[in-house]
C-alpha cells in the first residue's frame, strides 16, 4: 500500500477517534534519507500564541521549510497565516492527519494544548513524522513514559521545547556545575511555582463562529466534555484538566524550564530524585511582593515582571537526589532566577537563568570560555538542533527522555501538594517511576481518558 493511500484510509478511520492501526515505520516518511543540504518539510499542529513565536523563529532557519499548518478551530488558521505567514503560501487544515496525508512532510511541531499533546504526538510518530513537542510534553507521568516508548519503537527524532538546553551560555554554565567547578553540590534553590486550579464551572457560552461541527469535542480530547466557555478555550493552561500549571511562573509553565536546567546541571538527564516532601500547607497566594524587588539583576530582572500578577496554589516542596543533593523549591517570583536555579557547592555557587549567569567567586563566569549572551533568537538554537538531528538521526539536546524527566519533577510537585502530608517523605523510584511508600500518590501518576480518546496502541 502506498503511503498516501494508507494515510488517507487512516485519516477517515480516525475521524471516529478509534485508535488507528499502522504499518511498519520503514514504509512511511522519508526519515534517514535526507541529505545534508535538503530542507526539512515541516507542518505545525496547534496555532495558539506559542505556535506563533515558534513559526516566526522557523523563518530564520534556512534548513527547514514550514509548508502547512493545522488547528481544529478553523478561524485560527486564517488568523495565524495572516499574522505570521502571509507571504509563505502555507496550506491550512483542521485535521492534522489530513495534513500529514496530503503534504510531503518530514516532521511536525506539536504546539497543541497540553492535554492533546501526547495523542497528536504519537499519531504523528506512527505516521512517519519526527516531532518537536512543546513543553510540558505530557499531562501525566505515565502518559509521558508512553510517549518515550512510542519514540523508541518507531525510531523518531524528538525535541521537547525546553530551549535552554540549546543556549550556549546555559549549557556552558550547566557543565561548570556538572564538572565540579563549585565542588560537590549539596543544595539547589529554585522557585516555588504556582500549581493548577480546578475548574468549578460557569454558565455555558455560545460556541464562537467559524468552527467545523464537532471541533469542541476534538479540542477537549481526553478531558471531560464540558460546555464551551472562553476561559477554558483561551485560558486552558490554568486548569488542572488541561495542564499542570502552565502559566507564567506556573509549575509546568516556567517550572519545566527551571527543572530541566537543574536536571542537566546535576547530570540527572535520565533519572530523577529519590524523595519528595511538602514543608508547608498549600495556599492560594501571589508569587511574591513586588514593591521592592530583590535578587541578582544579572539573572532575574528580565523575567521577573512577567510573574507579577500571578496568583495561585503554592507551597514549598523539597526533593533529594540519590547523591544527597537537596532541591529546595522555595524562591518567590521577586527574587532570583525564575527560569533557572541557584546551585550551592562546597567551593562556591552558580546562579543560572535563561541566557544569564552569575557566580561566587565571580571569576568562574568571567572566564574567556564563557560563550556570552545569545546571538540568535532564543529558540532558534533549539530548532536548528532538531533539524540537524533529523538529518543525522542523532538524539536532540532535549530528547524526549530528558523531557520526560523534567516533566516528572513538575508532576511530583503537584502530587505531593495534593497528598498534603506536611513533612512526610514520599519515596520515589526514578527507575520504575513509582512511589514505594504512598499508594495515594501512585493513583495520581495517570488519569482516566474520555472514552473514544484513548492513546493509540503501539503496534
Amino acid at each position: 500500500m502506498q503511503r498516501r493511500d494508507f494515510l488517507g484510509k487512516m485519516t477517515a478511520a480516525a475521524a471516529s477517534f478509534a485508535a488507528p492501526t499502522f504499518v511498519s515505520s520503514d514504509v512511511l516518511g522519508r526519515n534517514g534519507r535526507l541529505g545534508a543540504n535538503d530542507r526539512v518539510n515541516v507542518g505545525i499542529i496547534g496555532l495558539g500564541g506559542r505556535a506563533r513565536d515558534i513559526a516566526k523563529t522557523c523563518l530564520h532557519v534556512p534548513q527547514m521549510r514550514v509548508v502547512a499548518v493545522c488547528d481544529c478551530f478553523r478561524p485560527r488558521c486564517g488568523q495565524f497565516i495572516t499574522a505570521v505567514g502571509k507571504d509563505q503560501k502555507w496550506s491550512d487544515y483542521v485535521d492534522f492527519r489530513e495534513m500529514i496525508d496530503k503534504e510531503n512532510l518530514d516532521a511536525v511541531m506539536v504546539e497543541t494544548t497540553t492535554h492533546a499533546r501526547a495523542w497528536a504526538t504519537i499519531i504523528a510518530m506512527q505516521a512517519g513524522m519526527d516531532v518537536y513537542i512543546e513543553k510540558p510534553m505530557c499531562l501525566t507521568i505515565e502518559e509521558g513514559r508512553y510517549m518515550v516508548e512510542a519514540a523508541r519503537k518507531y525510531g523518531r527524532v524528538t525535541q521537547v521545547g525546553t530551549q535552554q538546553r540549546s543556549m550556549p551560555i546555559n549549557n556552558w554554565a550547566s557543565d561548570l556545575v556538572k564538572n565540579g567547578a563549585i565542588g560537590t553540590v549539596h543544595t539547589v534553590l529554585a522557585p516555588n511555582f504556582v500549581g493548577p486550579d480546578n475548574w468549578t464551572g460557569a454558565a455555558a457560552q455560545p460556541l464562537p463562529r467559524g468552527g467545523k461541527e464537532g471541533w469542541w469535542d476534538i479540542w477537549t480530547n481526553q478531558a471531560e466534555l464540558r460546555p464551551y466557555h472562553p476561559q477554558i478555550h483561551r485560558g486552558w493552561a490554568r486548569w488542572r484538566s488541561y495542564d499542570g500549571g502552565g502559566r507564567c511562573y506556573g509549575v509546568t509553565g516556567w517550572g519545566t524550564h527551571s527543572y530541566d536546567q537543574i536536571q542537566r546541571a546535576l547530570g540527572a538527564d535520565e533519572t530523577g530524585p529519590v524523595q519528595v516532601w511538602l514543608t508547608e500547607p498549600v495556599k492560594n497566594m501571589p508569587t511574591g511582593k513586588y514593591d521592592n524587588p530583590k535578587g541578582n539583576p544579572d539573572t532575574g530582572v528580565d523575567y521577573r515582571g512577567l510573574a507579577q500578577p500571578v496568583i495561585g496554589p503554592r507551597a514549598k516542596v523539597r526533593m533529594r537526589f540519590a547523591k544527597g543533593t537537596e532541591l529546595r523549591l522555595e524562591l518567590d517570583g521577586d527574587w532570583g532566577p525564575g527560569l533557572g536555579a541557584i546551585f550551592l557547592g562546597d567551593k562556591g555557587k552558580i546562579e543560572i537563568n535563561r541566557n544569564k549567569i552569575a557566580s561566587n567567586p565571580k571569576e568562574l563566569v568571567l572566564s574567556p570560555e564563557n560563550p556570552g549572551a545569545n546571538r540568535k533568537l532564543e529558540t532558534q538554537y533549539h530548532i536548528e538542533n532538531w533539524i540537524d538531528c533529523i538529518k543525522t538521526r542523532k538524539r536532540c539536546t532535549a530528547d524526549i527522555e530528558y523531557g520526560q524527566r523534567s516533566s516528572t519533577l513538575c508532576y511530583l510537585v503537584n502530587i505531593v501538594r495534593d497528598v498534603g502530608q506536611i513533612g512526610k517523605k514520599l519515596n520515589w523510584d526514578p527507575d520504575t517511576e513509582r512511589f514505594t511508600n504512598c499508594d495515594e500518590a501512585n493513583q495520581m501518576l495517570s488519569r482516566p481518558r474520555r472514552k473514544g480518546h484513548e492513546l493509540p496502541a503501539l503496534t
